[in-house]
């Protein structure tokens, strides 16, 4: 958990955009998503593969969009992070206030697999979380 933590305390969504920041992640990490509707049924694969994600995920967003982690959930290769997404949407001025949760699963201290939810009681059930 307390890797998670300190990823949060410098991340940037666009360093993923880019292809940096990636040390915490397998290089034959998966990542699935099901807050958007671009990801929904794909499965992204290693670095390149989460590089695109995040590309078509902050793509519709200005520069000004921030991400805050609200709580990490879990003990072990399990944790569920609960993050706030802010900003405006980049071509019509929409703004914008969501909750979405992340599933991360680690192997030997390096993310495996990486799924975005729009429903954190739904991400926290499949990590076998839930209350």
């Amino acid at each position: 958990m307390e890797a998670l933590r300190c990823f949060f305390q410098t991340w940037e969504p666009w360093e993923w955009a880019r292809g940096e920041n990636m040390s915490l992640f397998d290089p034959d990490l998966v990542y699935e998503g099901d807050a958007l509707p671009d990801h929904v049924g794909e499965s992204y694969r290693g670095h390149e593969g989460l590089a695109r994600a995040t590309r078509q995920w902050l793509e519709p967003f200005d520069d000004g969009s921030t991400v805050e982690l609200e709580r990490i959930i879990g003990t072990g290769d399990d944790l569920v992070s609960v993050q706030r997404g802010r900003g405006r949407m980049r071509h019509t001025g929409i703004q914008f206030d969501q909750v979405y949760a992340y599933l991360w699963r680690f192997r030997d201290g390096k993310v495996t697999y990486l799924k975005t939810f729009g429903d954190t009681e739904e991400a926290l059930t499949t990590a076998g979380l839930a209350e």
